[in-house]
């Protein structure tokens, strides 16, 4: 392998936008729960859901602004090592960026404000309405990124004239064929992070003997949320999985390690793809079951890696252990949040102390989760950056190995001291726990409404069902 300025240009795009994404998925998801969080409060006057809302909103000031610092390097990049890909593919994909910042970055930082600072400068309907709408302004975000990357795995509603890309449909461009199943992947896959990082920090404190109502409601909208929503991401998974099949056979086989298009593929739970001698090494697998699920028979058969040039194949390694990586943590995911939701039930949930042992250390599932999803979806691609557009070697800027190597050693350095500083800070904020921030700036008297629906399902659904139950008083 060769250590050149193409190499070296890939690797810092990895490691910086590898930095990015976690902090914008786990925002969107938090960003809806505390807009949950804020309309339960208005519905049944309970302060508990208020002091939940104050003490996550703290924790998305952070999170929202780690990830705005890192998404600006990102934008760079195009121009300082990707200025070929600008270039042949600007005209797509610059006005797709271009509408996630005049539509959904706008959106969010004008109502921000009034959700950071509002507590009790606004009335509460305006409080809760500007979270919503920060909530929604983070989904947009997501709709447009994902539309452009959507578009680079599978360019739509475009022509080339002399080696660049013109619009000619923006429906076709925006509503790509791998668009829909991909956003709605991405989005499920960042709630359900917030879900575990929300039942850690619940279980944490339960395991510390302390502020346990308000740990316990978070515990019990975590398990709610991924109880329901880790099967539903299983089936758009699988239903991603045959969307893939079609559009990018070459990424399919790479995922499965699939090497003979003349027998039907199976399923590999473990091997060493040898990329040289194209076969897998140390092989378990069921046979036949990878057709079944990707084409619905096990007789199927469909391309394999030898069916396509070696420069056209993906690198198979990375792929194929990521995929097996997502695929293992959705599993766990299912049974832990059905094996919380049976404790639940049973009403043994707080008292399992080896299962809150396994809940309070669950909170990186979802980071990996995205992570290795993220590694196969780009990875995957390769060689072409945008599908049939252009390659990736010729998407690189004229600049030397050296200038790469020394931008590269300036953002290890300088992004392991700024997002050590923050996860720290937010690790903090998760310490000291709603409770000990207080909720001081709560309004004194919630509306006549509000009060009369104190008692109401909502509260019963989150509390243990008795009167008066989990009610927390605003701390001075």
């Amino acid at each position: 392998m060769t250590i050149d300025a193409f190499l070296l240009s890939r690797i810092q795009f990895a490691f910086t936008i590898s930095f990015h994404i976690v902090f914008p998925a786990f925002t969107i998801g938090l960003s809806a729960y505390i807009a949950t969080l804020l309309g339960l409060w208005l519905k049944t006057g309970d302060q508990k859901f208020h002091l939940l809302a104050r003490f996550w909103t703290k924790i998305f000031a952070v999170s929202f602004a780690m990830g705005v610092v890192s998404g600006i390097v990102l934008s760079y990049q195009f121009g300082t090592n990707w200025s070929r890909f600008s270039l042949v593919v600007g005209n797509v994909i610059g006005p797709l960026i271009g509408y996630e910042v005049l539509t959904a970055f706008f959106l969010e930082a004008s109502f921000l404000g009034v959700m950071l600072f509002g507590w009790k400068r606004v009335p509460p309907w305006l409080h809760f309405l500007s979270a919503i709408i920060v909530a929604g302004g983070t989904a947009l975000s997501g709709f447009w990124i994902l539309s452009a990357n959507s578009w680079m795995q599978y360019p739509a509603g475009h022509e080339m004239r002399d080696g660049i890309a013109y619009p000619l449909d923006w429906m076709q461009i925006v509503f790509n064929p791998t668009f829909p199943l991909r956003y709605m992947h991405m989005m499920t896959a960042a709630y359900l992070t917030t879900a575990f990082v929300v039942l850690a920090t619940g279980a944490r404190h339960l395991m510390a003997g302390h502020r346990t109502e308000s740990a316990k409601t978070m515990v019990r909208m975590a398990i709610l949320m991924i109880a329901i929503t880790a099967p539903v991401q299983a089936l758009i998974g699988d239903f991603h999985g045959k969307q893939t099949a079609k559009y990018q056979p070459a990424k399919l086989a790479a995922i499965e390690a699939h090497w003979d298009s003349a027998k039907p593929a199976p399923l590999v739970l473990f091997a060493w793809p040898d990329e040289q001698a194209g076969l897998n090494r140390f092989e378990i697998s069921i046979p036949g079951l990878a057709s079944l699920l990707t084409h619905g028979s096990m007789d199927a058969l469909f391309p394999s890696l030898n069916d396509f040039a070696l420069e056209d194949r993906p690198p198979v390694k990375i792929p194929f252990f990521a995929f097996r990586a997502m695929v293992g943590i959705g599993v766990l995911m299912i049974g832990f949040g059905w094996l919380g939701a049976f404790l639940w039930w049973k009403g043994r949930i707080f008292e399992e102390r080896r299962w809150l042992w396994l809940a309070q250390h669950s909170w990186p599932a979802g980071f990996i989760a995205i992570l290795s999803g993220w590694f196969v979806t780009e990875v995957g691609r390769q060689p072409w950056l945008a599908t049939g557009v252009i390659r990736s070697k010729d998407a690189v800027s004229p600049i030397t190995t050296l200038e790469v190597a020394i931008s590269l050693a300036l953002f290890v350095c300088v992004y392991c001291v700024v997002f050590t500083a923050g996860i720290l800070l937010i690790n903090r904020l998760i310490d000291k726990g709603p409770d000990e921030i207080g909720d001081k700036d709560a309004p004194e008297q919630p509306s006549r409404r509000t009060l009369k629906a104190a008692q109401g399902p909502a509260s019963d659904l989150f509390g243990d069902g008795r009167p008066g139950d989990d009610k927390i008083q605003p701390q001075s």
